[in-house]
């Protein structure tokens, strides 16, 4: 049996992890391997990529800034999040501010000195990524339609490191970029209608809050559409192998979406809708996999 000392330093451990939402960052950085070796550099022998140390340390820089930025994002939202997520909330807080604070600068910092052995210019586009997380968190997230579109633009960050890195410019890069754009856009306006009652209680001026539910899900509805696009012109014009499956599969659970999307009324149908966008883009990370299923034995060859 563990001591009461170490259940709490357990729980402590849990709690960071909980704060720095540490299985979407292990997502990101697979996403990022998998898109510089299916989509970014298919030309390059897969040892190369894989134990490129500089792929690695930007990798390594990424992840630790967005650890930072989800917990500078739990420090300014801790009173929102005790109304939204409550027993998420009782968790995040075991870890005390200071805490919370401390990590963060060390984090960025140490994110900022191991992209630097890559290049100065890739440690001042992470040095740029931390301030525009921090100016995201203090200020634009409170602003509809421009915090979501921060958010949104946050979030594909990582990726963009890692294509200009292999200085790929192909067309089908932008698509991709769109289609994942779009959809973690739509994303971050089901989520301000899933915690509209924290938003409401704190002031914070979301699409949601300002224009109400019905037009915000106007909003998603068109994101949506929108993301179809993309999935189409991947499918019809470009070589994505067996991913084709991937794309048309989620157009029609997209399609379901906006159907149930418009049934919604409670926090818990949110919460599904959230999670059914969730598993299209972590599904989509995998689905990487299928544009050349005989691609990493042939390179290993």
């Amino acid at each position: 049996m563990l001591s009461r000392k170490n259940r709490l330093l357990l729980l402590k451990a849990l709690s960071l992890v909980s704060i720095v939402r540490g299985y979407n960052i292990l997502v990101i950085a697979l996403a990022q391997y998998l898109a510089s070796i299916y989509i970014l550099s298919p030309d390059l022998p897969l040892r190369q990529v894989v134990l490129d140390v500089n792929l690695f340390l930007i990798v390594l820089s990424s992840a630790m800034v967005i650890a930072a930025g989800y917990i500078i994002n739990s420090f300014y939202d801790s009173e929102k999040d005790l109304i939204n997520k409550p027993r998420k909330s009782m968790l995040d807080r075991l870890v005390p501010q200071r805490t919370k604070i401390q990590a963060y600068f060390v984090l960025n910092f140490a994110s900022v000195l191991t992209a630097s052995y890559v290049s100065f210019r890739a440690a001042f586009f992470f040095a740029a990524y931390i301030f525009g997380i921090w100016i995201y968190s203090h200020r634009l997230k409170r602003i509809p339609f421009l915090g979501n579109l921060v958010s949104a633009t946050l979030a594909i960050a990582p990726f963009f490191a890692v294509f200009v890195y292999y200085k790929n410019f192909e067309t089908v890069i932008f698509v991709h970029a769109l289609f994942l754009f779009l959809l973690i856009w739509s994303r971050e306006m089901i989520k301000d209608m899933e915690n509209l009652t924290g938003d409401l209680a704190q002031g914070y001026q979301t699409v949601a809050v300002r224009y109400g539910t019905t037009f915000t899900k106007g909003c998603v509805t068109f994101l949506i559409l929108a993301a179809l696009i993309p999935a189409y012109l991947l499918v019809r014009y470009f070589e994505v192998g067996y991913m084709y499956l991937y794309f048309i599969a989620c157009s029609l659970l997209l399609l379901l979406f906006l159907v149930l999307m418009w049934r919604a009324r409670f926090k818990s149908h949110y919460v599904w809708l959230h999670n059914i966008l969730k598993f299209v883009i972590v599904s989509g990370v995998f689905g990487i996999l299928l544009i050349d299923v005989d691609l990493v034995l042939d390179r290993l060859l």
